[in-house]
């Protein structure tokens, strides 16, 4: 299609001309802004961005362009929030000491939960208040005074505000919820918040958890993005905690829901019968007051129509006041939430704030819907009246108002929006008297403010980051580097009264830095729970005596472990539920649940209920306790009965059996038998370097020269039999010389093996602390075993051939046939020796050693009994035996 130049033009001048108009128009609105708000040169405008009216409207479809409504639902609770900006300006304003030529002008915007009026109010701002219409210069127009920005109560306006506000460095000061997304600096370095930071809501759920034991828990979030971010940034915390999330419940948007109604009532049968599960008594909810109409809905017809539900109990975060009621007046739910634990929002009590607030009028006070509020909470009508309500008077008083309705004490939020007017009010003064002592020249400082540059709101970020003062209430407050202010969360438990009216009862709080080091503090003394968990009453003698105590509500897939018992993890259930299993010799558990049991330290056993570490106690074979003394007693007796089998020898040294059995071999022999029985003494009482070293050694020689002269004694016997058959040439090798040899020779032996020992390998004390659980044994370390039995093995060899010898000996005609006592004798101490090893290696720690005790006493008194008792006998009992004429007499 074609056109001319000349209509081209034509319709370009058309355009132009519909666009001037259409600018000038704009400039005309902007202007009749400007001159309603028009301030003197040292005032400044502060605007604040407050939903509470919640509109009807909420379902919208993008089949036509969404339309914000402008009626609805008032939420009386959340007119405390511009009402508190209005409390902190007029206090600022009167305080001509502290900010000296500052004055702050209010400005309210009502935004109604809605990020796109929230836009639309910030586009106004922009563009007819602050400034001019894009690329167009109004003619005829001054700048105003006005930089700091309050709000908004939702995160997604705030947002919102964010990205256009940042393009303009326009300073945002956040009261309400708090998206991690907005502590990037880099994407929003006008932002600053006076809500702490969300991870520490979370740490702060994470320890209420903990402290009250409970880990089986119910959750309840709304169906949108930050129902889905709540629960990706909570339950890796829960999880690490050992936490489990019994089953998660997502809450529809009512504003969705509406556009399916006849789905409603389904989603909420189906989210009551979730919440009625009987395995699960803690539940943790959280969203915002619009995004859980749903659920308030639905707990508000099972509160009326049935039982409510009233043994559960709910903790909900700060971004969820469920006191706000979104449904009629007089719906407030009573039973359901008491005695429930919430978190909000750090508040303090500021003075003159409720004097403030017993004072507002309707028609005096310039807030959006004001006389909306009015007419609602007092349920009047104001004028224009209305035909069939009764008219308001004006003087009515909000303290006389329910606290489900209005509350007179101060929100966290409005807590937050009265230190955010102040630091913007600190900062403002601030950056007015540098600018005052900059105006050159001189004669310039004392002319009016409104001759110097209008502000700019870059200026303003520097002050704002810099100012530190102490509010009203001795509190410090300021920005950290992150643009935040962390006063923390306040924990607080709810309790209702069924007049509609209910307390708050401050129980504990979070923060993220201490003087003392602890974040969460909690009293649980002060808390009251539910009626459900109440007892009341119980018998005493068969009567009923009344009292009054509060059960601990009780939230766990299965019971506690003890101390003493670790937890085992079943495989393909939750971590919550686990098995309970006692902690092993040798470690305890001293928490409830423990993940594992830690192991005692090598000197401590643990306890019979495995929950402590005891002493282990010393073992050896000590003189005192009743096997030592035994021994030790059995040891003096038979050394008193070899010295009295010596004594007797020696009084009868003359005597024909005395001669017969060669005197000196004989003596040999006793005193080898004594030092036998002596050096079991070595064995008995603490081992030491001394008796360690000596007393396998000693035993080893002693017992070789007591086997020996047994030997040498055999060997002359037969010896003496054969010298006596006629030409037998035998006779030359009998004498001293012969027995000598033998002993000197057999126990030389022994006492070569016993030096390499000591040289090679020589023993030492040790601690066992292994081989019994409750001991630590004492003991030698004998480091060589192959040493000790080869010790033991040359022993039973000597032992051996003097058997051997004395058996073939044993029929030898002899009126007293000692070869008869020495094989009996070594019978009986191969017997003891050869049952001594298996016995030996049963035992452990002193059982050992009195295994070798017991075997040296034993194996010496059956010498000293076999051999020298019966010649005993002979000699103080059968004297008559004892002579010559008997000997040669039996020997013929």
């Amino acid at each position: 299609m074609q056109f001319s130049k000349a209509k081209v033009f034509e319709n370009f001048l058309d355009i132009r001309s519909s666009v001037n108009q259409n600018l000038k128009s704009i400039c005309l609105q902007s202007n009749n802004v400007h001159r309603k708000l028009s301030t003197s040169g040292d005032e400044t405008l502060l605007v604040g961005f407050f939903s509470y009216v919640n509109p009807d409207e909420r379902a919208q479809s993008f089949k036509k362009v969404p339309v914000i409504s402008e009626y609805g639902s008032i939420l009386p609770k959340y007119v405390q929030h511009p009402l508190t900006m209005y409390f902190a300006i007029d206090e600022i304003n009167k305080n001509a000491k502290l900010f000296p030529n500052l004055t702050l002008t209010p400005l309210i915007a009502q935004t109604s939960f809605n990020a796109m009026k929230a836009s639309k109010f910030v586009l106004d701002f922009l563009f007819l208040i602050q400034g001019s219409p894009i690329n167009f210069n109004c003619v005829g127009r001054r700048n105003l005074n006005f930089l700091p920005i309050i709000g908004d109560l939702t995160s997604l306006n705030s947002i919102q505000m964010a990205h256009m506000l940042n393009i303009y460095k326009f300073p945002q000061i956040n009261y309400g919820s708090f998206d991690p997304v907005l502590s990037d600096k880099r994407q929003f370095p006008s932002f600053f918040s006076t809500v702490p930071n969300e991870n520490l809501q979370y740490e702060g759920i994470v320890h209420l958890l903990k402290h009250f034991g409970w880990n089986w828990i119910g959750l309840l979030v709304s169906e949108n993005e930050s129902g889905d971010a709540f629960i990706q940034n909570l339950e890796q915390k829960l999880f690490q905690r050992d936490i489990c999330i019994a089953w998660i419940a997502l809450i529809p948007i009512l504003a969705d829901a509406l556009l399916n109604r006849g789905f409603i009532q389904e989603r909420v049968d189906n989210l009551l019968g979730i919440i009625l599960q009987k395995n699960v008594s803690v539940f943790l909810a959280s969203g915002t007051a619009q995004s859980m109409e749903i659920l308030q809905w639905g707990l508000y017809l099972r509160e009326v129509c049935q039982t409510p539900i009233d043994h559960r109990v709910w903790i909900m975060t700060y971004q969820w006041d469920f006191t706000v009621s979104l449904l009629p007046i007089d719906s407030f739910l009573v039973q359901t939430f008491n005695g429930s634990l919430y978190f909000s929002l750090h508040r303090r009590t500021v003075p003159g704030f409720q004097e403030f607030l017993e004072k507002i009028k309707p028609l005096v006070h310039p807030i959006s819907y004001i006389d909306w509020f009015w007419e609602f909470v007092f349920d009047c009508s104001l004028p224009p009246y209305r035909k069939g309500v009764k008219r308001c008077t004006g003087r009515e008083k909000l303290k006389a108002v329910s606290g489900s309705v209005f509350e007179m004490t101060m929100s966290g939020e409005s807590y937050n929006i009265y230190n955010g007017v102040y630091l913007a009010a600190h900062a403002l003064q601030a950056m007015h008297s540098k600018r005052a002592k900059r105006a050159k020249p001189a004669p310039l400082r004392n002319q009016d403010a409104s001759n110097l540059q209008p502000l700019q709101p870059w200026e303003l970020h520097y002050f704002l980051r810099n100012t530190r003062f102490n509010n009203s209430v001795g509190e410090e407050i300021f920005f950290d580097e992150k643009g935040e202010i962390d006063l923390g969360y306040d924990i607080f438990n709810y309790v209702s009264f069924h007049n509609k009216s209910f307390q708050r009862v401050r129980i504990g709080k979070m923060v993220s830095k201490s003087l003392d080091g602890k974040k969460f503090i909690i009293n649980e003394n002060i808390i009251m729970w539910n009626h459900k968990f109440q007892q009341v009453g119980f018998l005493v003698n068969s009567n009923l005596v009344d009292y009054y105590s509060e059960v601990l509500p009780h939230a766990r897939c299965v019971e506690s472990c003890r101390p003493g018992f670790s937890r085992v993890v079943q495989e393909g259930k939750h971590i919550c539920c686990y098995n309970c299993r006692q902690c092993p010799e040798g470690r305890i558990s001293i928490e409830t649940d423990a993940d594992q049991c830690e192991r005692c330290p090598e000197d401590e056993y643990s306890n019979a209920e495995k929950v402590q570490c005891l002493p282990k106690r010393f073992s050896y074979l000590s003189y005192g306790e009743p096997l030592g003394i035994i021994l030790s007693s059995l040891n003096l007796f038979f050394s008193a009965i070899l010295i009295l089998v010596a004594v007797t020898f020696i009084l009868h040294w003359d005597t024909p059996i005395v001669k017969a059995n060669n005197r000196n071999i004989t003596c040999i022999l006793l005193s080898s038998l004594l030092l036998c029985f002596l050096c079991s003494l070595l064995f008995i009482g603490q081992p030491g370097n001394v008796s360690c070293f000596l007393r396998q050694t000693m035993f080893g020689t002693i017992f070789s020269l007591s086997v020996s002269c047994v030997l040498a004694k055999t060997i002359t016997v037969v010896m003496a039999f054969l010298a006596t058959k006629p030409g037998n040439q035998m006779r030359k090798w009998l004498g001293n010389r012969l027995a000598g040899s033998i002993i000197v020779f057999c126990s030389c032996i022994q006492a070569v093996i016993c030096m390499v020992w000591l040289i090679v390998s020589p023993p030492f004390p040790e601690w066992d602390m292994h081989s019994q659980v409750q001991e630590i044994i004492v003991q030698c370390n004998e480091v060589s075993d192959t040493m000790f039995y080869i010790v033991l093995g040359y022993l039973w060899l000597l032992a051996i051939i003097s058997f051997t010898v004395a058996f073939f000996a044993r029929k030898l005609p002899d009126t007293f046939n000692e070869a008869k006592l020495i094989t009996f004798s070594m019978l009986v101490f191969c017997s003891i020796w050869v049952s001594f090893i298996p016995a030996y290696l049963s035992t452990k720690g002193k059982y050992m050693v009195a295994v070798e005790v017991f075997s040296i006493l034993g194996s010496t008194a059956g010498l000293l009994g076999c051999i020298f008792l019966p010649k005993c006998y002979i000699i103080l009992l059968n004297p008559h035996l004892n002579t010559k004429q008997h000997l040669t007499r039996k020997t013929d």
